[in-house]
Parts: structure tokens; sequence; C-alpha cells
């Protein structure tokens, strides 16, 4: 855990999204969003600029979800299947 601004938050934030799970590293994230610009629908930018999980992640297909965590510079970015196997590989 961190602290920001006097309040605690995770380093790390966590989703299922069918069968996969997606993580965002909060510490690496830079905000350069090429992943909202593979899929916008997955990912937004919060106030501080770090990625966040969009609104509308579960409508989001498989490959454009795991192409959008490819594609994360900085691999703050990650997505595992549900034998933990890492599929988010550059």
């Amino acid at each position: 855990m961190s602290q920001i601004q006097g309040s605690e938050v995770s380093d790390t934030v966590e989703r299922k999204v069918g069968d996969l799970t997606v993580r965002i590293d909060r510490l690496l994230c830079v905000g350069f969003a090429d992943c909202i610009d593979e899929a916008p629908e997955a990912f937004a930018l919060d106030d501080e600029g770090i990625a966040e999980f969009g609104e509308e992640i579960d409508d989001v297909n498989r490959q454009r979800l795991v192409r959008a965590c490819e594609v994360c510079p900085v691999d703050a970015l990650s997505v595992h299947d549900t034998n933990g196997k890492p599929l988010a590989v550059e």
C-alpha cells in the first residue's frame, strides 16, 4: 500500500474479466494511454493520469483486452488466464 495525499491506495488493482485476471500496477503506470488507444472501453485515466478500469471492460473481447495489456510501454498492465499463465508477453 502507498500513501497518496493522506489516504491509502493499493499499488495494484485487479479485476476478473471472463476467464481472465487483469492487473494494473499503479506505481508503474505513467499515463501513456496506449491501453486506451487499444481498448477505450476497458481502460481510462484517473484524475492523476494513472490507468484505471473502464466501465465497459466486461464488454471488450479477449483479444483486444490482451493486446491493450501488451502495448503498455512500462508493463504496468498484466493479464493472466485461469491457471495464472501470463498472456500479455512482449
